[in-house]
């Protein structure tokens, strides 16, 4: 299965190829790491195999790359447009062989695949509710 995706201004396009949509692991985050990120209440991202990603895009841009320090001593990896400023995808130090975790928002059709799980739910703003028949983790142990 293909899906497909872009920035804002289609200057990074991208492809995910996996063969089969429970390859994939769509999740609401809501550490304070993401809420800044993202600019909101929680990030939502998706998990896939590092080797089902790539960028399509025929224009000769390529993401801009952030690494830093994502509060507990661990290096955070980010993409993103260099002309629009879109996340494109991150990964961990721990993950970077392994996943890419793409920003769901990102995807042509984001609902294709729908979250399976709530991370760090213990810093669920208080007027957000519960999102139902998910996974949900309080934290995540360091």
């Amino acid at each position: 299965m293909v899906y497909k995706g872009g920035c804002y201004c289609g200057g990074l396009k991208y492809e995910i190829d996996i063969p089969s949509k429970d390859d994939a692991r769509t999740s609401l985050c809501h550490c304070k790491n993401c809420k800044k990120f993202f600019g909101t209440a929680f990030g939502l991202t998706t998990k896939i195999p590092v080797k089902s990603f790539s960028y399509t895009s025929a224009s000769t841009t390529k993401p801009t790359i952030h690494e830093a320090d994502n509060g507990s001593g661990s290096l955070l990896h980010r993409e993103f447009c260099p002309t629009c400023g879109s996340g494109i995808l991150e990964f961990g130090e721990g993950a970077k062989d392994h996943f890419r975790y793409v920003m769901t928002g990102t995807l042509d059709k984001p609902g294709e695949l729908p979250p399976k799980g709530e991370f760090w739910c213990i810093n669920r703003e208080k007027w957000m509710p519960e999102v139902p028949e998910i996974f949900h983790k309080q934290k995540i142990q360091e």
